[in-house]
């Protein structure tokens, strides 16, 4: 898909009927270490070019050393077919990060790496070579946290201290389904059944970071109601009306498969 700005979205409603394997329990089991960067990728289910880029995500997700997240996005529904993991507000953020990176157009398959340039998402290759760049540097994840289920009902998120951020910075925590397989009979990806990793199906801001140490208490019935199979916390900086800025740190849990 060509680099292409929107002055519009088209949303066509269609009925969901692709499988979609994501009833596990909520953000349970398996929390990583310190990862190595943030990758974000924005794919589409209608978008011929893109099943590369979702190998490549599904095979950073696999070896669990970033927190890799799939924001698939609604503008290519008019093509023919309706991405079922599709929501309105995953357009919304790739549209934020062309207005703070001042892109000319958002396009798929894009992946944004810790929240501060883009790249295709099918260049495996270079989206591995600039982790590795960036890994352990000020570019890269400088503020440690974790995620983990400290009771039988409620999660922890630990944020530890560093250098406050010039510009405010958020706690965002998105939910995701671990894996969701899709069947797609229509539209520039006809005939292809596409393995999904790391769906996000909702994001939201959980609380503020001013440079302490904090913990965040997250009760796991508040988060059950996104029928999700994982989650992954985002310290992001906000660059003003909107814009999201460097993502500093990162964690992220997922239900066994």
């Amino acid at each position: 898909m060509s680099l292409r700005t929107l002055s519009r979205r088209i949303v066509i409603g269609a009925p969901f009927v692709a499988a979609v394997a994501y009833v596990l329990p909520v953000c349970a089991e398996e929390s990583g270490g310190k990862p190595e960067g943030v990758v974000e990728l924005y794919t589409s289910q209608g978008c011929g070019s893109c099943p590369p880029a979702d190998a490549v995500l599904k095979s950073l997700a696999t070896e669990g050393k970033v927190v890799a997240l799939a924001f698939h996005v609604d503008y290519w529904d008019y093509r023919g077919w309706t991405d079922s993991l599709a929501v309105p507000e995953n357009t919304d953020r790739q549209n934020a990060y062309r207005t703070a990176l001042g892109l000319n157009g958002i396009y798929t398959p894009q992946v944004i790496l810790n929240g501060r340039e883009h790249m295709n998402g099918q260049d495996g290759q270079k989206i591995r070579r600039r982790i590795a760049e960036t890994r352990n540097t000020p570019t890269g994840l400088t503020i440690p946290v974790s995620i983990e289920k400290t009771a039988r009902d409620r999660l922890l998120i630990d944020i530890g201290s560093g250098p406050s951020a010039t510009n405010p910075v958020r706690v965002l925590l998105a939910y995701f389904n671990r894996e969701s397989i899709i069947a797609i009979p229509d539209g520039e990806n006809v005939g292809r059944k596409v393995s999904y990793a790391n769906s996000v199906r909702a994001m939201e801001t959980v609380g503020m970071w001013d440079g302490a140490a904090q913990k965040i208490e997250i009760p796991l019935s508040e988060i059950a109601s996104k029928k999700a199979s994982g989650c992954a916390v985002l310290l992001q900086e906000m660059l003003g009306e909107g814009k999201p800025g460097p993502i500093i740190g990162a964690s992220i849990m997922a239900a066994k498969p």
